[in-house]
C-alpha cells in the first residue's frame, strides 16, 4: 500500500503532538504539517497558525501545501465539517464526518442510539427546561450525573452527590450557550443515573463496519488526588488497564463495541475516524460471587482519539500508525491487526494551578537539560513569548509520558521527570496509575 508523502495534523494540543511524534515514526517518513499546533510540535512539524474553527482556512492550507493525507484531532472541527469539506475537495482525512462527529457533539443523540440498539448504558431522560428536569432528577436516587447536550471541552459532565447540587447543576448547564447554528434552539440537558464502578478507555480505529481496537486505559478525570474535586478534560493516564481483562475486553467487544459500530453503520453513517467509548465495569449489586461478576456500560462515545489517552495507547503500538489510520480512511482496514510493546506506559499532565477553572498564562517554562530513556515530554498548552522563551498558554501545559516494563518502573521515571519541570504555578496529580498500582499491594 502506497503511504501518504505529506501529513497535516490538525489540532493544538497534547494529543496533536502525540500523533505528530507516533505518525514519524513511520517507514514513509511523511512530510508532518500542524495547525495551529504549539511550541512544542513547532520543533518537529511545519506550524501553521491557522485556527481550530477556520474550516475554510484548514481546507486552503491543506490545498495549498499539497498535503496527501489530514488526520483531525479535536472534536470542533470534526462537527463544523472539516471532513466533509475536506472529501469534497479531494483530500483524503482520518476522521468522521460532520453526522458521525454527531455522536460526541450531541450527548442526547449518542444517549438515543444506545437505548434505539438496546447497547448496554445507564438509565437517562433529556430536558430543556429546569422545572422539568428538576422533578425528574428528584425521582432518582443521589448521586445522579447531569450533563450538556453539546460539546463542552471535557466540563459539560457534573457528578452530583445530591439532589441540590444536581437541581444547581441543571441551571448551570442549561445557561450553557447552544453551539448551533439554529437560532432560538433551547440549551439541552441529559440526565443519567450514576454508574459505579471501574471506568476505563477503549479506543477504536472504525472504518465503516470494520474496526481494530487499540492498547485499553485508564484515565483520571477528576482533579485532585484520591479523585477528588471537580472533571477536568483528564490529568494522567496509564495504559495496559490491567483491570479489563483478556477475557472482559472479549465480551466488551462482543457486547458493546461491535454493536457500537453495527449500530453507526444502520444509522446511515459511514464513520471512517476513532470511536472512543467511555465504559464503566459495573460490578453486580446483591450478587454473591467473589469476585462479583462485571456487567460494562457505555458512559459516553466520542468521535477522536482521547486526550491523554492517545499519550500512552500510540507509544505502545508497534504496528505503524500511519498505515493504520489510511487504511481507515480508504475503507481498507478489514483484515488488520495490532501489533503491540508489552511495556506499561503512563502519562502525567502538568497543569496550570487553577485549572479547571481560571488559571494563569505566559509563565516561564523551564524543561530539564535531559530526561532519563522511555520518557517523553508531550507539550499540550505552551507557547513562544515575543523573546522566544516557552511560555504556558493553558490549562494542561505539558504531559510526561514513561514506558518501562512495569508500570511501576514508568511512574517512577514520569514523576521524576515531573519533579525537574518548572514554572509557577505547576501542578499535578501524584496518584496517577495508583488505581492499579495499590491494587498490586492487597
Amino acid at each position: 500500500m502506497l503511504l501518504p508523502k505529506s501529513v497535516l495534523i490538525v489540532g493544538s494540543g497534547g494529543r496533536e503532538h502525540a500523533l505528530v511524534k507516533a505518525l514519524a515514526l513511520s517507514p514513509a517518513a511523511p512530510r508532518l504539517l500542524c495547525a495551529p499546533g504549539n511550541a512544542g510540535i513547532a520543533a518537529e512539524a511545519a506550524c501553521f497558525p491557522v485556527a481550530l474553527d477556520d474550516v475554510d482556512g484548514l481546507v486552503a492550507l491543506a490545498q495549498r501545501e499539497r498535503v496527501d493525507f489530514v488526520v483531525v484531532g479535536p472534536e470542533v472541527p470534526l462537527s463544523l465539517g472539516l471532513v466533509d469539506r475536506l472529501a469534497a475537495a479531494g483530500i483524503a482525512a482520518y476522521g468522521p464526518k460532520a453526522d458521525g462527529a454527531r455522536l460526541e457533539a450531541s450527548k442526547i443523540y449518542t444517549k438515543e442510539i444506545l437505548l434505539k440498539y438496546a447497547i448496554p448504558t445507564a438509565a437517562a431522560a433529556f430536558f430543556d427546561n429546569a422545572d422539568d428536569a428538576t422533578r425528574y432528577l428528584r425521582s432518582r436516587p443521589a448521586p445522579i450525573v447531569v450533563k450538556a447536550d453539546g460539546l463542552a471541552a471535557g466540563k459539560g459532565v457534573i457528578v452530583a452527590q445530591s439532589h441540590a447540587e444536581a437541581e444547581e447543576a441543571v441551571r448551570a448547564l442549561l445557561a450553557l450557550p447552544v453551539q448551533s447554528k439554529i437560532e432560538n434552539q433551547k440549551s439541552k440537558i441529559l440526565i443519567e443515573d450514576c454508574l459505579d464502578g471501574d471506568e476505563t478507555s477503549i479506543l477504536v480505529v472504525v472504518s465503516g463496519r470494520d474496526f481494530v481496537i487499540l492498547p485499553v486505559s485508564q484515565d483520571h478525570k477528576r482533579i485532585g488526588d484520591g479523585d477528588t474535586g471537580p472533571n477536568t478534560g483528564g490529568m494522567g493516564t496509564y495504559s495496559p488497564a490491567e483491570v479489563v481483562t483478556p477475557t472482559l475486553l472479549a465480551r466488551i467487544e462482543r457486547e458493546i463495541v461491535k454493536p457500537s459500530v453495527d449500530a453507526i453503520a444502520a444509522e446511515g453513517i459511514d464513520f471512517r475516524g476513532t470511536l472512543f467509548i467511555g465504559v464503566m465495569l459495573c460490578p453486580e449489586k446483591g450478587g454473591q460471587a467473589v469476585p462479583p461478576r462485571i456487567f460494562p456500560k457505555v458512559l459516553e462515545y466520542n468521535t477522536r482519539f482521547g486526550d491523554p489517552e492517545t499519550q500512552v495507547t500510540l507509544p505502545r503500538l508497534k504496528t505503524d500508525l500511519l498505515a493504520l489510520l489510511w487504511a481507515a480512511a480508504r475503507g481498507e482496514l478489514r483484515g488488520r491487526r495490532l501489533e503491540v510493546k508489552p511495556e506499561a506506559a503512563i502519562c502525567v499532565v502538568l497543569a496550570s494551578a487553577g485549572y479547571p477553572g481560571a488559571y494563569p498564562k505566559g509563565e516561564v517554562i523551564t524543561l530539564p537539560a535531559d530526561r532519563p530513556p522511555g520518557t517523553a515530554i508531550i507539550h499540550a498548552g505552551t507557547a513562544r513569548n515575543s523573546g522566544g522563551q516557552l511560555v504556558t498558554n493553558g490549562g494542561r501545559v505539558l504531559g510526561v509520558t514513561a514506558q518501562a516494563p512495569t508500570l511501576r518502573a514508568a511512574a517512577d521515571l514520569a514523576y521524576a521527570t515531573c519533579e525537574k519541570i518548572q514554572y509557577r504555578s505547576k501542578y499535578y496529580r501524584r496518584d496517577i496509575g495508583a488505581r492499579q498500582l495499590n491494587k498490586k499491594t492487597t
